[in-house]
């Protein structure tokens, strides 16, 4: 297949090595770029969408693209541009180190949509778990909300940040401590993931850290 990805090089190299060799693929890194190549590409994987939700309305009647909705919903994206899709449309976890996984977490806009995006992932020779279309979807709203934690526990003085991503690792398995995890996926990404589901949900777990945000702002700084 003919892949267009709008995001940078860590997004095409973290795709490329999900998907495989067998596609062509054509990275730009803005969306009038896109413009050029984007009659002549199979497949769009977008993963700059939620920072330009404006350029939505540029996939109404366009070939099947993936949407980058880690911090903002399929569902907003399609209100606020006031149109719907023509075409098939999907939201994705297109946050770094989430690409290369066993499987892609998207979400459908509506339940009819789902057959279609099983067929395309067959057709790209990979697995999808269909999530709820909710800002964070599933996964990156569980990681960050740890990440979350400690940054309190670093905060209380209870551990340090080496030790707590020791702890993790080693008591979890997981792929990463939380502060090392926090580095890879960046920080401003977890502080605006975490703030646009607290948005949306009110859940005190979701609350950010004042650590966490002393960080952020010192990054977007």
């Amino acid at each position: 297949m003919r892949i267009l990805v709008i995001g940078n090089e860590l997004h095409a190299v973290e795709l490329k090595a999900k998907l495989g060799d067998n596609h062509a693929y054509v990275l730009v890194n803005d969306h009038r770029h896109a413009e050029k190549v984007g009659e002549k590409t199979d497949l769009i994987f977008d993963f700059l969408i939620e920072e330009r939700p404006d350029q939505f309305q540029r996939y109404v009647n366009s070939v099947p693209a993936f949407l980058n909705t880690a911090k903002i919903s399929l569902s907003e994206l399609i209100h606020l541009s006031g149109k719907k899709p023509t075409g098939s449309v999907f939201g994705f976890n297109g946050l770094p180190t989430f690409i290369n996984r066993a499987f892609i977490e998207c979400a459908c806009w509506q339940e009819t949509d789902e057959p279609e995006l099983r067929k395309i992932a067959e057709n790209l020779g990979t697995q999808v778990m269909i999530v709820d279309d909710r800002v964070g979807l599933v996964t990156p709203r569980v990681v960050c909300m740890i990440i979350n934690e400690a940054y309190y526990t670093v905060q209380e003085g209870t551990a340090s940040r080496e030790d707590i991503d020791m702890a993790m690792k080693l008591g979890t398995n997981y792929p990463f401590g939380p502060f090392e995890w926090s580095q890879r996926i960046g920080v401003h990404h977890v502080y605006e993931l975490l703030e646009a589901v607290y948005d949306d949900t009110r859940d005190e777990r979701y609350k950010i850290c004042p650590l966490l945000k002393k960080e952020y702002l010192k990054t977007a700084g």
